[in-house]
């Protein structure tokens, strides 16, 4: 089967797999490509409320196609770069579930994810210490903002691979579930996340991202959107909230 990204909507929730599982869904040029588009169409969609990123098989993604990087790194970091902040930006709650190997580019797709959750088992790794590459001052940035400088360094300047019980405590991985439970897990942690104010996540997404620039717009939505007045009245007659909150055009 070609290297590819695939994905589909059950439920409110969208799931992008990485499909690459002759080399562990290592990432080429064309699937790096690929992914902004694809969330921007999904980003349109108001009957998608979350997303989750994985991986075919038993493995989330072994990074970049080093096959891509003959020659000159700079090319193929760029549209890595590019895909990374696309799914960073990405307007609604999204989900990396990880198995097996989270190295490289793959680490660089899963911090973009506002949650990672891992099967025990799973590896980390930011390796182009091995390669060497520089790597983004943006995904570095990022890798410190989730792990802080001691342990960005640590994986940055030796390469090495971490196990599931260092990624949790360090923060890179906000929950580690035991073999066979991982799809379980995701699951009711979407129907949480769907279940909730979209009008909230969304601005809470952008005020923990480092956004200042947007109080007065998000007061405004607040103001007339109905999700407050609804969440209110649910919380009073003991029922779950309908939200209907969905972003302007």
């Amino acid at each position: 089967m070609e290297p590819q990204l695939s994905h589909q909507v059950t439920d409110s929730v969208a799931t992008v797999v990485i499909g690459n599982p002759a080399k562990r869904n290592a990432m080429t040029a064309e699937m790096w490509r690929a992914l902004p588009p694809l969330l921007a169409e999904l980003a349109r969609d108001h009957g998608v409320r979350a997303l989750v990123l994985t991986g075919e098989g038993t493995t989330f993604c072994a990074g970049a196609d080093i096959s891509t990087l003959r020659g000159s790194a700079h090319p193929a970091q760029g549209l890595a770069v590019a895909a990374e902040e696309a799914l960073a930006a990405f307007p609604k709650p999204t989900v990396a579930a990880v198995r097996g190997y989270c190295v490289g580019g793959g680490v660089q797709l899963a911090a973009a994810c506002d949650l990672r959750l891992a099967e025990e088992g799973a590896l980390f790794g930011v390796t182009p210490a091995r390669l060497g590459i520089v790597y983004p001052s943006s995904s570095t940035r990022r890798l410190v903002s989730l792990v802080g400088p001691a342990t960005a360094k640590y994986l940055l300047f030796t390469a090495e691979l971490i196990d599931t019980g260092r990624a949790l405590r360090t923060g890179l991985v906000d929950e580690v579930l035991p073999e066979g439970e991982l799809d379980k897990r995701v699951a009711e942690l979407t129907r949480t996340l769907v279940a909730r104010s979209g009008l909230t996540q969304a601005a809470a997404k952008e005020f923990a991202n480092g956004r200042e620039d947007r109080d007065a717009h998000w007061t405004e939505q607040a103001r007339t959107a109905d999700d407050t007045a609804e969440g209110v009245a649910a919380f009073l007659e003991r029922r779950s909230p309908h939200f209907t909150w969905t972003p302007p055009a």
